[in-house]
């Protein structure tokens, strides 16, 4: 190796030294801590801990309420995900051509974004309390009856999944925007000399095949968020009730902070990696076929 090569592989180094050292103390170094401690049984303000192996997901694996958390993170992202995906493609397909009013549209739809989730959480239980809430005046001026928005059991996740929809359908809008923005217009001349000139046969024939690696990264994070959710139901309902919206960070959360066994609460965070880590590599693997084949 001549000495220009090896200089060149010492700065190389050098520069992603940096980068290399904040990713594993950040990131890898957690990551493996987070697994060690699901191997034990530790507690807060417990002087020490046993290694107790896999007991703690054998316990995860057993427990009913990890169930009722897990079957409620299903229903909500279910729910969530299928409807802003394509409640935002279809939001961003009207948003392309409207001119001058495009980017306050834009604004309007990227405002949940933008906004702290803790307040804009607040401002929904405001807006859905069952005595002074808007949500009830306007049922009320219908002549219906009101509804317990959050305190039903019958109602509370299904409540949570709107919001859901609401917090992420401006963020799914903008990037379909981005990609909508990219389609060459020639393809749009060639499908009208194929007769597919407007409407369905033209969204079939040129914007959805091309939209599809822009719709695959949108539905996988989409998908991401969803089984994050959490800041929603701590303000909001926590959990309740009767468990009606106890999901899965939150179930993490409570273990950690509330019932101090940090041993569950990391086993149930690996979990929980492994579920964001199977999406990314879904994501990933996906992303390149489509690529690919396009």
């Amino acid at each position: 190796m001549s000495a220009a090569l090896r200089h060149r592989h010492r700065v190389g180094a050098m520069l992603a030294f940096p980068a290399a050292f904040f990713l594993v103390a950040l990131l890898i170094g957690p990551s493996i801590a987070v697994l060690g401690l699901s191997l034990t049984d530790y507690q807060f303000g417990m002087p020490g801990f046993d290694w107790v192996g896999t007991a703690q997901y054998a316990a995860l694996a057993s427990d009913p309420g990890l169930r009722n958390s897990l079957a409620n993170t299903a229903v909500y992202v279910l729910t969530v995900a299928p409807v802003s995906v394509a409640g935002a493609f279809w939001l961003a397909l009207l948003l392309q051509g409207q001119g001058r009013l495009r980017p306050l549209f834009q604004t309007v739809f990227f405002l949940p974004v933008t906004a702290t989730l803790v307040a804009m959480a607040t401002a929904w239980e405001v807006v859905l309390h069952p005595s002074f809430g808007i949500a009830n005046a306007a049922l009320t001026l219908l002549g219906f009856e009101t509804v317990r928005f959050l305190s039903d059991p019958r109602t509370a996740l299904g409540t949570l999944a709107v919001i859901g929809v609401w917090k992420m359908l401006g963020y799914n809008v903008l990037l379909f925007l981005a990609g909508l923005a990219t389609i060459d217009r020639q393809l749009y001349e060639a499908a009208a000399l194929d007769g597919a000139d407007r409407g369905w046969g033209r969204f079939t024939l040129v914007t959805f095949p091309t939209m599809a690696p822009v719709t695959l990264f949108v539905t996988v994070i989409t998908l991401i968020r969803s089984v994050s959710e959490f800041e929603t139901v701590a303000v909001l309902t926590q959990g309740g009730p009767s468990g009606a919206t106890d999901m899965l960070l939150y179930t993490l959360y409570q273990q950690a902070f509330r019932y101090f066994d940090v041993g569950a609460a990391a086993a149930l965070a690996v979990v929980f990696l492994g579920v964001v880590g199977l999406l990314s590599i879904l994501q990933v693997r996906l992303f390149d076929r489509t690529g690919s084949h396009g």
